[in-house]
């Protein structure tokens, strides 16, 4: 079930990714031959800004995935909407300050960025300041659309958020064909190209989160101090992240002006542009990775969390090593798009093909680092993020340029990230006291988080036959912890009820091939089995209480459950249907 959804959800993560990327590369392109070079270096003094809002956006989204990961995962509702409610008053603030900046203050913001002064003559300033008022005008949605995106994972609305994304792709590239050709808008018409985009793909998402099917709810009365504080804190390791990176391209483009001037520098700026999309499949799993290691650590489920290290390896490893394959032999093809200078071309394409190397040891360390994070090893998230981004990378090309010049630059893309790992790796074994490769050891687990094993019962059944036997197993496994007969009986009862009904009625209303995840703990004194199954949403204990003055006699099934047990709690993360009930 864990691979199933990690498939799903895969693939709405890179094109997430790629598709703001992807747009910018557009836009830069349109720019650079259609608008002038004024205009492109208009674009490229405004980029700060928007790296600083995509930044802050970031931030909350990361605070999102992990601090409503783990509310989900413990069926905290309140928790829940605290964390919504909190996430739309940060972006509702940030963007309030983003267009208090550029409206009220843009002359000394463009100076700021390095655009000279408002005289007559200086067209790039006049063309920054246009830009950024276009743009700024969509930053409230720039802000919700990235912080609507960890929201529709968890609730398992891809086909919307894949929909969200391209419908925003095509908007912004035909507005921009618009803009230049048609309207005439100059630079405030790409950036209000862009702005509309941004409009629209959060339109779409909106038709869920003003639904009644909504899981989350808009509540001042549920904010909370420690939320806000989690959100934030689990969001700065993206701030760093962002950070290092941008302190690394500048001092790259240092160091290659000293190792070859202007040409190394062009080179490396088409390496950056096409890098970005390659980082997007890397990303896109560390994505998933973050979501999901947060609901599962929420939840205590080491099993789960176990099984993701697996999965999120396998997929990093096959996925990069394609993308690796694919710059290799394309290099020549994707640097031709930019660059026309031979000399620069054949810098160009060496550097891509050395870079392309570093991607499945980057991915790995992206994506451990995002499950660090999900299971509140923030410090570790913030030591890799540093290593990987900026302080490997920029050391092993500060030497390795003194003797191989802009070549050793590209060489410390890969140098870097295989350090990083390797470090990664030592802390591994150092915690784990000898060296050691598996999931277990990888994934680093508080002692405190779930069960030992002797405690926990876990099975995947398919069938009725399967339930039967899962039912008969979780009742000797009681057993022979010395539980008594009765609850013994209640809680096999209560698997063979619940999981029948999910067999007769869940998975006969799709083709689908469809699993239930039964596990059974006892922690604390508290007995709790939890029910996890990928059929239709479908809550019983709203649907119990929805029939409650019908015929007692009806939904016997429900209401025995119900009766047997000290709490019960229904939750529909990730599109999975998760009853937990306390006996």
């Amino acid at each position: 079930m864990i691979r199933k959804k990690f498939r799903q959800m895969l693939l709405t993560q890179i094109l997430s990714a790629m598709t703001v990327t992807i747009c910018m590369m557009i836009d830069s392109i349109m720019i650079g031959r259609f608008l002038g070079v004024d205009s492109m270096a208009a674009y490229g003094l405004a980029t700060p800004v928007l790296l600083v809002f995509a930044a802050l956006g970031a931030m909350i989204s990361a605070g999102i995935q992990v601090v409503c990961g783990k509310t989900m995962g413990s069926g905290d509702e309140k928790g829940t909407n605290a964390c919504y409610t909190v996430s739309i008053l940060l972006a509702m603030g940030i963007a309030a300050f983003a267009l208090f900046l550029v409206f009220v203050v843009p002359d000394q913001l463009c100076m700021l960025l390095g655009a000279g002064s408002p005289e007559p003559g200086n067209q790039v300033f006049r063309l920054t300041r246009d830009y950024l008022m276009g743009f700024i005008v969509g930053a409230p949605a720039f802000l919700f659309a990235q912080i609507m995106v960890p929201y529709v994972q968890v609730t398992g609305q891809q086909n919307r958020l894949i929909a969200a994304v391209l419908v925003m792709t095509v908007t912004d590239v035909g507005l921009d064909l618009l803009n230049v050709f048609t309207f005439k808008g100059g630079m405030l018409g790409m950036g209000l190209a862009s702005s509309i985009s941004y409009y629209v793909a959060l339109a779409i998402g909106l038709t869920y989160f003003l639904s009644r099917k909504c899981l989350f709810r808009f509540r001042i009365k549920s904010l909370s101090r420690k939320i806000t504080a989690d959100l934030l804190r689990n969001g700065i390791p993206t701030v760093i992240n962002q950070v290092s990176l941008v302190l690394m391209v500048y001092l790259f483009n240092q160091i290659l002006l000293g190792a070859g001037g202007k040409l190394p520098v062009a080179a490396y700026s088409v390496i950056s542009t096409i890098s970005n999309i390659c980082y997007s499949f890397g990303s896109g799993i560390a994505a998933v990775a973050l979501t999901l290691s947060s609901i599962f650590y929420g939840d205590e489920d080491r099993t789960s969390l176990y099984d993701l290290v697996r999965i999120m390896t396998s997929y990093a490893f096959v996925i990069n090593l394609g993308v690796t394959v694919v710059v290799l032999l394309a290099a020549p093809l994707l640097v031709g798009l930019f660059l026309t200078n031979p000399d620069a071309k054949d810098l160009a394409v060496l550097g891509l093909r050395l870079f392309s190397l570093c991607l499945m040891p980057c991915s790995l360390n992206t994506t451990f680092k995002n499950f660090y994070q999900g299971t509140d090893r923030i410090p570790l998230t913030e030591l890799i993020s540093v290593l990987q981004n900026f302080a490997l990378p920029v050391t092993y090309a500060f030497i390795l340029s003194r003797f191989i010049g802009a070549t050793g630059v590209w060489l410390a893309f890969l140098c870097g990230e295989t350090t990083a790992f390797v470090i990664l790796s030592c802390i591994v074994w150092h915690r784990n006291g000898k060296p050691a490769v598996s999931a277990e050891a990888y994934a680093m687990l508080k002692d405190e988080i779930g069960v030992p094993a002797k405690d926990c019962f876990e099975v995947t059944v398919r069938s009725r036959e399967e339930v039967e036997k899962a039912s008969l197993a979780v009742s000797e496994f009681c057993k022979a912890r010395g539980e008594g007969e009765r609850l013994s009986f209640y809680v096999a009862l209560c698997v063979e009820e619940l999981a029948n009904n999910i067999v007769n009625y869940g998975f006969s209303k799709d083709n689908g091939d469809h699993s239930i995840d039964i596990r059974y703990v006892k922690k604390n004194g508290a007995h709790v089995l939890r029910i996890r199954d990928d059929c239709e949403h479908f809550d019983p204990l709203a649907y119990l209480e929805l029939y409650s003055v019908e015929d007692p006699a009806a939904h016997i099934g429900i209401r025995m459950v119900m009766s047997m047990v000290k709490d019960a709690r229904y939750i529909n993360s990730l599109g999975l249907n998760n009853l937990s009930l306390t006996f």
